[in-house]
């Protein structure tokens, strides 16, 4: 090619990719001035039907409440059950928020026309004086509001400094009094810790009174936002049946909020959670699953429409093994056993039990070891506590402990009531037979830094006769031939010092020489009697006794029986089928000899507990024990019966007791009751 030709065809290809590139710019020239064009339409000339449409199109998802499963006993007896309740709430969906101050104020005056409460969580109130200062038991809270979280101030900074931030948070007028001024900030704190929002409205106050449902809804008509709702809140029938069994709802803090949220669960800031016993430990299963409903609302935001998307979903219902009847009776039977031992202490003096105030009993099923009663005295009123008020801090603040569970995590010295143990112990590793002779001489001094003192001088003396006698000498003696650690080995296998398996909280007591941490040979006669560190829980007592019942096979303590859907139609879980845990390690010869000398306990006409159950219709096997400690010794007191084809095993302590005839006096009323349909 010349090289003219070739210059020619490069200017060709140049007027022709400029004439491309013209043609690209006029297309997208027009493209984007369609775009101008459309848009101009959409904002200047239909902008505010577009508008409109978009406003009307903003929608919140508002979650409804789950009705919250039933509690019942085994027969179906109501102890945890719902009632139809009314609360106040704010709904920021339709609340004006220019008004908000003054509906809260005027919301608050109709609450004190009948001394009615509303939710007041802010830790601060006003003297008589006039000055804001810190409610006193409330050092959580104290410590939430200066928070990094909320205020930021430092923790010995004042309430009056704490007001003064608030005022400054939430806006409010600093001409207001300041009775009005903390009403105001109380609300709107509470609402931020509960999360007030399109989406949530704020309960203002919850299960007031009918009376109250009328004077509001008569003063707040035409006021939009404020809503009386029904809901159902929790009752119990007999709260004072079973209150550390139950247990109790509360507000979900912030903590709970955030690990249900983690694992997917669907909690609100307004919601109540289980905070112990089977209201805690089922909280899933009771709970249920909240609905849905959408809420639209339009630019001046008017609510335009309100639907219903997802039905709640009520829990399950749970049946427990507890009998209502039987867990009245132990109720009524601790309380008037240990006011009768105090009243007897205080006309025979010092250390005679003036000083019994608490106990605790525990009776299982041998069959499946499910939990026929559990009670603690003192005791409380669930339907009191759950106000979280004056009573609940009486409660905690008493000496007497009401709240402390005993008879699932206290833990006492056993004192002779060990004995069946060291006995099946020495009696399978050859330590002992039957029919070994020692010769009680009253005290046992072989180790002169611990010596032991028996009730009286037994002389030669055999298995049977020793524990029917509960003689300390013979069990010194041979406690000190088994050792300790072959002692607690076999103490284990009967489930002492382990957990029974309850559902709910229980202690793991302690096991002396296992948990002991100095231990000196001597120690091994005391552990051996029940003293030394030896501390169980009433209702490890009541699996031991059930395991020597059920010749050495230890099954898993429970107290929930089935779980139903909430209508009761369906079952969805059955806990009926017994769960071995472990087994004593002892032969059926060598526990017959145990069960023989803790039937003698009773039959026996020196028996330790022949003067209550020597005649009693339905034979029994049984142990009893005192156990040293400062004040009045406690007493306790395990039994099965019938003694042939055992059905229940019985635990009983009262701490200060003294005497025996209290504690077994506890289990008689069990067992009149248990029995007296057969």
């Amino acid at each position: 090619m010349l090289p003219n030709e070739e210059k020619e065809k490069k200017q060709r290809e140049k007027r022709f990719l400029a004439r491309r590139v013209h043609i690209c710019v006029i297309i997208l020239s027009v493209i984007f001035f369609g775009f101008i064009v459309r848009l101009f339409d959409w904002q200047i000339i239909t902008g505010d039907k577009y508008k409109k449409l978009s406003a009307n199109s903003t929608a919140y998802t508002v979650t409804t409440d789950a009705t919250r499963g039933e509690i019942l006993d085994c027969n179906g007896a109501g102890l945890a059950v719902n009632r139809t309740g009314y609360r106040v709430a704010i709904d920021k969906l339709f609340m004006a928020p220019e008004n908000l101050n003054d509906i809260i104020l005027k919301l608050i005056d109709l609450m004190n026309t009948r001394h009615e409460k509303w939710i007041d969580v802010l830790p601060i109130s006003l003297s008589d004086e006039g000055e804001f200062r810190f409610r006193q038991n409330m050092q959580d809270e104290i410590k939430t509001l200066k928070s990094k979280d909320y205020l930021d101030l430092k923790q010995s900074d004042s309430a009056a400094k704490c007001m003064d931030m608030l005022r400054e948070r939430y806006e409010l007028d600093d001409t207001r009094d300041k009775r009005e001024l903390l009403s105001l900030a109380s609300v709107h704190y509470n609402m931020e810790l509960t999360g007030y929002s399109n989406s949530n409205p704020y309960i203002f106050a919850q299960d007031i009174s009918s009376d109250m449902v009328a004077i509001i809804s008569e003063n707040t008509q035409g006021i939009n936002g404020v809503e009386i709702q029904t809901f159902l809140t929790r009752n119990n029938p007999s709260g004072a049946l079973a209150p550390h069994i139950l247990g109790a709802l509360g507000s979900i803090s912030q903590e709970e909020y955030e690990e249900k949220t983690a694992e997917g669960k669907n909690y609100g800031f307004n919601d109540s959670i289980g905070k112990f016993g089977i209201e805690g430990a089922f909280e899933d299963e009771l709970k249920g699953v909240g609905g849905e409903r959408i809420v639209q609302k339009n630019a001046v935001g008017k609510v335009t429409k309100v639907a219903r998307s997802v039905d709640a979903k009520p829990g399950h219902t749970i049946y427990l093994t507890i009998d209502k009847n039987l867990q009245s009776v132990a109720n009524k039977a601790l309380e008037k056993q240990i006011n009768d031992a105090r009243l007897n202490g205080l006309s025979e003096g010092k250390g005679h039990g003036e000083d019994c105030e608490a106990g605790a009993v525990v009776m299982l099923s041998v069959k499946d070891f499910s939990v026929l009663a559990a009670a603690t005295y003192p005791s409380y009123d669930l339907n009191k506590y759950s106000n979280y008020d004056d009573y609940y801090i009486k409660l905690s603040t008493d000496k007497k402990a009401p709240l402390y569970d005993r008879a699932f995590t206290g833990a006492f010295a056993p004192g002779s009531v060990f004995k069946p143990c060291v006995a099946a112990a020495a009696l399978e590793e050859g330590i002992i037979t039957p029919y070994t002779q020692i010769d009680c001489t009253k005290y046992y001094n072989y180790y002169p830094t611990n010596p032991v003192a028996c009730m009286g001088y037994h002389g030669e003396i055999n298995l049977n006769s020793a524990i029917a006698q509960s003689c300390n000498y013979y069990f010194a003696e041979t406690g000190r031939r088994l050792g300790i650690e072959t002692m607690y080995l076999y103490a284990e296998k009967f489930g002492l010092g382990e957990k029974t398996g309850l559902e709910i909280d229980e202690g793991t007591g302690i096991l002396a020489g296992r948990d002991s941490s100095v231990w000196q040979d001597g120690n091994t006669v005391q552990a051996a009697i029940g003293q030394s560190d030896n501390a169980f829980t009433p209702v490890q007592l009541a699996a031991y006794v059930a395991t020597i019942a059920n010749n050495g096979t230890r099954l898993k303590t429970h107290v929930v029986k089935e779980i139903r859907n909430y209508e009761r139609t369906n079952t969805l879980r059955k806990y009926n089928k017994p769960e071995v845990l472990n087994t004593s390690g002892v032969s059926s010869q060598n526990l017959k000899y145990v069960q023989e000398a803790m039937r003698s306990v009773v039959a026996s006409s020196n028996g330790t507990a022949n003067s209550v159950f020597g005649n009693y219709k339905v034979k029994l096997a049984a142990k009893t024990g005192t156990a040293e400690n400062s004040g009045s010794d406690h007493t306790v007191f395990m039994c099965y019966a019938p003694y042939e084809k055992p059905e229940v095993a019985i635990a009983v302590i009262l701490e200060h007791g003294a005497h025996g005839k209290y504690s077994m006096g506890v289990a008689k009323s069990l067992l009149d009751e248990y029995f007296k349909k057969k």
